[in-house]
């Protein structure tokens, strides 16, 4: 295991900027996801650490060691595609033991590391199997056996589950957390999807244009967002957005007319115009509220998700509870004041 200290990493396409002088620190043994759009640089971040890309400046460190100018197979990493990148024509065994063979290790090792790897991921008795012979979800636990039995100081993914259905998605999403708890490697996790993010990371890095919006927890960068990007991609369904102006009081905000209270917060001032941001699931029933009109109601079980017009704007709420709503219907939603989020209109910068 090792940390990774990323300082202003820059990477340039001729006159195109990629990535602009990005700072990240990955602390030994985090499980750390770069999450964001496509073409955020976030993949070319991970290429980076791998060595597939060259650096055009700042410096990588992995451990004790810069290893900008060292090839990816002296850099002591393992990186899982998003394509599993197997042998077709090797079995199961073959595929994970190649890197080993590689290496001219002794039969015995390569024996017992494959072993090791095969019984942690459930793949035992698929050892003589191909590849063609396997589901997409044993095939990611074969590319993720492979990058196992090297034993590396990192573990890099590359959006490895973008390829499998739903339900596989959230059932492997599960395994490759138990994995890193029970063997504690390092390890740096690209994904668009910030369901991903949220429920496998450490510590989350959101990118957006090849700069860094915001690092923290997954609850750190959804209770606090540092401005309405992060607010918006990190949520599902993410945040609601309304157009307001601070109150003479500068304790509530006028929407459209109406006026909801903030409480007492730092750096307000009467008439300044700010983007008020609420949660769909602190959204709540009741008269005083944003006067809505249902569009789509899409029950899910466990949650009602209620897509509602004002004016306009598109407004989400989540209820726990069921309430048989109608598409045309007239409802009253009130936000909870202490969720209640404010950013600066012009940066888009958290106030407070």
């Amino acid at each position: 295991m090792a940390q990774v200290t990323i300082r202003d990493l820059q990477k340039s396409y001729g006159a195109v900027r990629a990535i602009h002088g990005v700072d990240v620190d990955i602390g030994d043994g985090q499980f750390v996801v770069l999450v964001g759009p496509s073409g955020c640089g976030k993949s070319t971040l991970l290429r980076m650490i791998a060595g597939l890309e060259e650096v055009t400046g700042g410096t990588i460190q992995i451990g004790d060691r810069v290893v900008n100018n060292l090839p990816p197979s002296e850099r002591d990493i393992a990186m899982v595609f998003q394509n599993y990148a197997l042998y077709p024509h090797k079995t199961v065994a073959s595929n994970m033991a190649f890197s080993l063979r590689m290496r001219r290790m002794d039969k015995s090792e390569i024996k017992s590391r494959v072993d090791r790897a095969a019984e942690i991921l459930g793949l035992t008795d698929y050892l003589d199997r191909y590849p063609r012979a396997l589901s997409g979800g044993q095939r990611q636990r074969v590319a993720m056996g492979r990058a196992i039995v090297r034993d590396p100081q990192v573990f890099l993914f590359d959006e490895p589950l973008s390829n499998l259905d739903a339900k596989l998605r959230v059932q492997m999403r599960a395994e490759i957390r138990e994995l890193h708890q029970r063997l504690g490697t390092t390890t740096v996790y690209v994904t668009h999807d910030q369901i991903e993010a949220m429920t496998m990371a450490d510590k989350i890095v959101v990118m957006q244009g090849g700069n860094i919006e915001q690092v923290g927890t997954p609850l750190e960068l959804y209770d606090t967002p540092a401005n309405t990007f992060v607010a918006g991609f990190i949520g599902s369904p993410s945040m609601n957005f309304f157009d307001g102006v601070v109150s003479g009081s500068r304790d509530s905000v006028d929407i459209g007319g109406s006026t909801f209270s903030v409480g007492a917060r730092d750096g307000l001032a009467a008439g300044q115009h700010v983007v008020f941001g609420i949660r769909p699931e602190h959204l709540h029933l009741g008269q005083g509220g944003f006067g809505l009109t249902v569009a789509v109601v899409e029950p899910t079980g466990s949650e009602t998700h209620v897509i509602c017009h004002f004016g306009k704007q598109d407004v989400v709420a989540v209820f726990r509870e069921r309430h048989d709503f109608a598409a045309g219907q007239q409802i009253s939603l009130y936000p909870d004041a202490a969720h209640v989020v404010l950013f600066d209109a012009t940066s888009g910068a958290r106030i407070g």
